[in-house]
């Protein structure tokens, strides 16, 4: 059976697990800096910005979220924007995957969100054909930009 949780203290070691595992997948397992400790922080620390869900099948860690609430300015509503969502290969095809992204947007509706968004890798066609049969619908005309590294510490400085 399927249960969706909330992560607790004492799960860091699992979160950066499922993380790792992400990565890996996703063909960036080099670009994982994260910790035991970094993980805690942000999910745990005095100012959590950082929520995450464990899904467990049968009492066994299966898959997770992470997630946090963004703004929109245009709906002035928040919204809830999905970090990282990935189901063990093991555990897929059981419908984790979907009944994560339902608590989702069960959340996002009984809190007055405007929107539940993601992204996705443009390679991954399964995903993309999976979030389609779900309604999702990728966000014509935008694009993601990202500044980070040197270039921050750069942008930062000037």
């Amino acid at each position: 059976m399927l249960a969706i949780r909330s992560a607790v203290p004492g799960d860091e070691a699992l979160v950066l697990s499922f993380i790792r595992a992400l990565a890996e997948y996703e063909k960036l397992l080099d670009r994982v800096v994260a910790t035991k400790e970094t993980v805690h922080e942000a999910l745990f620390g005095p100012t959590p910005r950082l929520f995450c869900d464990i899904a467990e099948w049968d009492g066994q860690p299966a898959g997770f979220t992470v997630w946090f609430y963004n703004y929109s300015t245009f709906l002035a509503r928040h919204g809830l924007y999905i970090e990282d969502l990935f189901v063990k290969p093991e555990y897929r095809n059981k419908g984790i995957g979907k009944a994560l992204l339902v608590n989702h947007a069960a959340r996002a509706v009984a809190e007055g969100c405007g929107r539940l968004e993601w992204m996705v890798l443009d390679w991954n066609s399964l995903a993309i054909e999976f979030y389609e049969t779900l309604g999702a619908r990728e966000v014509d005309g935008w694009s993601v930009y990202r500044v980070q590294g040197e270039a921050l510490a750069k942008l930062a400085a000037s």
